[in-house]
This record gives C-alpha cells, sequence and structure tokens, in this order.
C-alpha cells in the first residue's frame, strides 16, 4: 500500500517528540504562525504558541514548554498551567481559559498538520 503524504504539512517525525514537546514558526509573511506539538501518552496535540493571559509565547526558554515533571504545559512567564491533552489552564492567571487548538495528525511515524489547516487564519486570529 503506498501512502501519499502532503510534504509542506509535515512538522516532524514521532520521534522528535522524545522530549515532551516541540516549537515551530510556519509561513514567512509579517506575522507568521508560532505553534507547538505536544507529546501525551501515543497522542499528540497541537496549539498556537500564544499565552491566553498576556498574549506572547509561552516558551520564554526556547522550546520549554512543559512543567519540570512534563506533565503540564507552563507558560514560562507567569506560570499558567495547561494541560497536556486539551490546553485547558489549570491554573494560574488564566485559569479556565484554553491555548488555542491546531488539528493534527500522525502518518507513516509523522507529525503533520491537518489537511485544512489554514496557516494564515491561525496566524492572524493570534495576533
Amino acid at each position: 500500500m503506498t501512502v501519499e503524504l502532503d510534504l509542506e504539512r509535515v512538522l516532524c517525525r514521532l520521534a522528535d517528540l522524545a522530549g515532551g514537546a516541540r516549537g515551530f514558526t510556519l509561513g514567512g509573511r509579517d506575522w507568521p504562525l508560532r505553534i507547538f506539538v505536544v507529546k501525551s501518552g501515543e497522542t499528540v496535540h497541537g496549539y498556537v504558541n500564544r499565552c491566553p493571559h498576556a498574549g506572547h509565547a509561552l516558551d520564554l526558554l526556547p522550546q520549554r514548554f512543559l512543567t519540570a515533571d512534563g506533565s503540564l504545559i507552563l507558560c514560562s512567564s507567569h506560570g499558567a498551567l495547561f494541560e497536556k491533552s486539551t490546553g485547558y489552564c489549570v491554573a494560574g492567571p488564566c485559569a479556565g481559559a484554553a491555548l488555542t487548538p491546531v488539528p493534527l495528525q500522525v502518518s507513516c511515524g509523522l507529525v503533520l498538520l491537518d489537511e485544512g489547516v489554514d496557516v494564515d487564519a491561525l496566524a492572524g486570529a493570534a495576533r
């Protein structure tokens, strides 16, 4: 069986998420889309890299998206904590809010943007 992949949608290999999470910048316009992918068990989830409280990137220290034990997503600016599987803020100044999800799929050991994800629309909404 042959699987055709749209290589422009490939973010990384699933094996590249051994550290739990990884950030990406998509698009080359004035306002590129910054997202991150987090592994939760055998599942991956994508979110816009933007704190719902302050509007800036979660990883003030590059590629640092998780708490020390890897159980939660951390906004390193104000300490907000988010569930990996839902993006829901469980503690901090934005408790009750949620990260903006980015639909993903895994195929042939690769993490891809889901078909139909409009990078420009997500980037515009994240400004």
